[in-house]
């Protein structure tokens, strides 16, 4: 199963990626997907659910702040989840 932490822009995104690299585990930079986002441009990391309590963490130890946080579903559509 795949998660999305979504970003407001592509720099974002990309620093969260950067910073993932460093500690040692890495996330797919994408557009997040249709009907994900609440606002128009939105880049998101995608990875596989299981490291995302450890990538959450990354991120607010080195103070990278987020969007939502969705889990894919069985069906293909994505619900979201409380970090």
């Amino acid at each position: 199963m795949s998660a999305l932490i979504l970003f407001r822009s592509l720099t974002y995104a990309q620093r969260a990626s950067r910073i993932l690299e460093r500690a040692g585990t890495t996330a797919a930079i994408t557009k997040a997907p249709q009907g994900t986002s609440r606002q128009g441009c939105t880049y998101c990391i995608r990875l596989p659910a299981a490291r995302l309590p450890r990538v959450l963490q990354i991120l607010e130890t080195n103070g990278i702040q987020h969007g939502r946080v969705l889990m894919a579903e069985m069906d293909g559509s994505w619900r979201e989840v409380q970090p």
